[in-house]
């Protein structure tokens, strides 16, 4: 998949694009609906399937105390939309000067840059100054700029459509299967090893640390059975998510031993998937303590792994 991080014409390279439209924040089932219609109406015109999306939030210029945590990094995001059979993903930077653009203006920039052959995009999605560009508006001033629109419906699940915010709240509640459900996999957290106290060493359980944002969203503190995928090998993780409590003067973090292996993570990119719940988070009155719960923890895990 190629990816362009800034607006450039395409027209003459790319002469018969089909081109998904939003935000595809978590890239959730609904929107991989929309992604894989495009890739399919693609393929039908002997074209490319393009992803035209920003590389931020709106919400971080336009409104910044508004801005919801982010489901996934953008190198997760990036990684997904590819796994659907995209040919080129275009994030490019949300700007007050973009924001600005009337509708109108939106769909030229999409006719000067790109030719598309059709636009697919789902019920909610809104384009130009304040939103005021809607799908109807989309459907009924395509064919004016020389492309096909089209709108995927919205996905449903137990009744209920399926959407960022939908999932936003069920992974802060710690509701991973119903999660998982809306996302059409595991929630996953794709991102570089940090430097650590490594303590867990010490204790015969050496993790890898990856820090934990405001800008992402995060479950519930506590202990997981998690799927580890790091360069072509696959491990069963232990993952705890919090400040230790055990231990004074940590950060929230997200620690992850890997079994059965050993090597220098630093500053590597690890995916990990999590696959269930273990425990809560808790402080134990010594290290003794906490390590045979540590044991007691894998045992689970490994549980959890033969299941899954």
């Amino acid at each position: 998949m190629q990816i362009y991080s800034r607006l450039i014409d395409l027209r003459a390279a790319y002469p018969r694009l089909v081109i998904a439209l939003g935000m595809f924040d978590g890239v959730h089932i609904g929107h991989q609906s929309i992604i894989r219609r495009a890739v399919e109406l693609a393929h039908e015109q002997g074209g490319r399937a393009m992803v035209f999306t920003f590389s931020n939030h709106p919400l971080s210029v336009l409104s910044p105390r508004d801005l919801p945590p982010q489901i996934g990094s953008s190198l997760l995001r990036s990684r997904l939309i590819a796994e659907l059979g995209v040919d080129i993903l275009m994030a490019v930077p949300f700007t007050k000067q973009l924001a600005q653009r009337s509708p109108e203006a939106f769909l030229a920039m999409l006719r000067d840059y790109f030719a598309p052959r059709c636009v697919v995009t789902g019920p909610n999605y809104t384009f130009g100054s304040r939103g005021k560009g809607t799908h109807r508006m989309l459907l009924r001033d395509a064919e004016a700029y020389g492309f096909e629109a089209e709108v995927c419906p919205a996905v449903l699940l137990g009744g209920r459509t399926v959407s960022s915010t939908r999932i936003r709240a069920l992974l802060q509640q710690g509701r991973l299967d119903e999660a998982r459900a809306c996302l059409g996999r595991p929630f996953t957290v794709l991102d570089r090893v940090i430097h650590g106290e490594r303590r867990g060493r010490t204790l015969g359980f050496p993790t890898a640390n990856l820090a934990i944002t405001d800008a992402q969203v995060m479950l519930p503190n506590g202990v997981y059975a998690t799927r580890v995928l790091y360069g072509d090998g696959e491990y069963l993780g232990l993952a705890n998510i919090g400040d230790n409590p055990t231990f004074e003067g940590c950060n929230r973090r997200l620690e992850v031993h890997l079994e059965d292996f050993s090597g220098d993570l630093y500053d590597r990119l690890l995916e990990v998937q999590f696959l269930a719940k273990i425990r809560e988070e808790e402080k134990f009155a010594s290290v003794d303590q906490l390590v045979r719960k540590m044991y007691d923890d894998r045992r689970q895990a490994q549980k959890i792994w033969q299941r899954r």
